[in-house]
This record gives structure tokens, sequence and C-alpha cells, in this order.
């Protein structure tokens, strides 16, 4: 699997954020040139970071560096990344800027890079158990139907949040089966059988850019 990192991606030109649609929605690539047509194998986990506008001062808690971009030019700039890309990505982080001193207080409340680690190897533990008989291993690689099947369908109750959020249209169907697989992940994470309504709403929040 490759780990492109795209820094200031609004400044890449439109064709080649655009490029990343295909491999993001089905981790290959189709090559085509005039009589031959090739496959190649794109599994990729993407991350792209992006100024809140072009000063990148937008937000900013420091008065001595205001913004001075105008409301239109924040707009284009953010649209630059399109609506199909964004629509394939899992999760749409916010960060804010901290003061260092509130950033070494905080230090301490943190796991290190073992917990994490174990953490994390023990929810993949938990899918590849739940996977096993079929192709897949992690649930990246879960088409949103699996999830969906009678088999793993999850309570209405419980993702009521997420029906809601599609039916108002605010939210597409492949919106929709990325935020089950990210709520399932969330709940092997947690050490659960499986998401409830609580790891459905906090993947929705972490998929909208509100989470912290």
């Amino acid at each position: 699997m490759y780990f492109p990192f795209l820094a200031e991606a609004p400044e890449f030109p439109r064709s080649v954020l655009d490029s990343l649609r295909q491999p993001l929605e089905s981790g290959r690539v189709e090559v085509m040139r005039a009589r031959i047509k090739t496959t190649l194998p794109a599994r990729l986990q993407l991350v792209l970071a992006a100024n809140p506008c072009p000063c990148g001062n937008a937000e900013s808690l420091d008065v001595t560096r205001p913004c001075r971009c105008t409301p239109n030019a924040r707009i284009r700039y953010q649209q630059r990344i399109s609506g199909p890309l964004s629509d394939r990505i899992d999760l749409r982080l916010t960060v804010r800027r901290v003061a260092s001193v509130l950033d070494a207080e905080a230090a301490g409340d943190r796991p290190n890079s073992r917990e994490l680690r174990a953490r994390v190897m023990a929810a993949r533990e938990r899918a590849a158990e739940r996977l096993s008989g079929t192709r897949w291993q992690v649930n990246g690689e879960v088409p949103g139907e699996w999830f969906r099947s009678p088999e793993r369908r999850l309570p209405r109750a419980e993702t009521a949040v997420l029906d809601q959020a599609y039916a108002r249209g605010s939210l597409t169907l492949r919106g929709y089966d990325r935020i089950l697989r990210l709520g399932w992940t969330i709940a092997d994470l947690d050490g659960k059988e499986r998401p409830g309504r609580a790891e459905l709403a906090r993947a929705l929040a972490l998929r909208g850019g509100g989470a912290r």
C-alpha cells in the first residue's frame, strides 16, 4: 500500500487531484493508450493537508497576522478539492493552532506510540476474525453492500443519524457506506462487538470535520 501525503493540496492542479478518485474508490488504476489497456494495483492511504484560506491566517488567534482574504477567495480555494474527491475522503479533521504551553500541558495525557500500536493491532485482529472466510482483511477493503446486507445490517435505531443525513441529501450513498466502515473501525478500536449509535455519530462527526 502507498501512503502519499499532499501538503497544500488545493495548490495542486485540479486534474491531478481528480486523478486520485479511481484508486481511492477501487484500489486500482486503469491505463489506456491506443489499443492497450492495463489495470495496475494502486491501494493507497491518502493524506491531504490544506490551509483554511490562501494566506493561511483565517481563524488564527494571532491578532497581529489577520486574514486578508475575501470570502470569495476562501470559497474558491476550498472548492479546488472537488466534491467527488471530497466524497471519497473518510476523515476530515479541522486542526486549530494551539499555544506551545498548552501543548506541553496536554502531553502527559496522551498515549505513547507503543500503546497506540497495541490498540490498532487488537482492532485489526477483531476485523480479521470477523472477515475470515471473505477476500478482505480490513474494514477499508469491505464494500458497503456487505455491511448493509441482512446478516450485518445494524438496527434502524442505531443508524438513525445516518439515515436522517442521507434523507436530507447531506450524505451520499458512498458517504453512507464509508461512515459505516469507519463506525465498525471505531467499534474495533473500542473493543466492541459492533458499532452503536454513539460510534456512528462519532464517525459522522469525523467525516464532517467537526472533530478537534
